[in-house]
């Protein structure tokens, strides 16, 4: 049963009329035209891999700062293991180990003269813990 209308088949010819007839194969445009062609040339190298390098080393200030505060929340969150460990009545080692890394890490600065003042006072903190657990 067919159904006509339109969410049915249409009333357009039968798919079997769109089919081309006669033999009709590939042919090629016109083939007397000579074609240009060029001289295969190695490829430019867009610079020296000392050039990439270099690109890569380079840190916008964003970046630097980006990683300034996520050391400085690493010693903060040191700090308050080490809080937490002294409360608790045991202090680990490895907590004073990784608060001496995150001492190590806040030396350098991030070109950010408020961040860079956050970051002495955690450093200072750091030291001062450092130097109590030292004892």
């Amino acid at each position: 049963m067919r159904i006509y209308g339109p969410n049915g088949t249409s009333l357009a010819s039968p798919a079997a009329t769109a089919r081309r007839s006669g033999s009709t194969g590939f042919t090629l445009g016109d083939v007397s035209t000579p074609v240009e062609t060029r001289a295969a040339t190695a490829p430019r190298a867009a610079g020296g891999i000392d050039a990439l390098l270099a690109m890569q080393g380079i840190e916008d200030a964003v970046e630097r700062r980006r990683r300034s505060v996520a050391r400085g929340r690493t010693a903060l969150d040191v700090l308050d293991a080490l809080k937490i460990g002294l409360l608790a009545g045991s202090l680990d080692s490895a907590t004073v180990g990784r608060l001496r890394t995150a001492a190590a890490d806040l030396k350098t600065t991030s070109g950010d003269p408020g961040l860079d003042r956050v970051l002495s006072e955690i450093e200072l903190r750091v030291e001062v813990e450092l130097a109590k657990a030292g004892q």
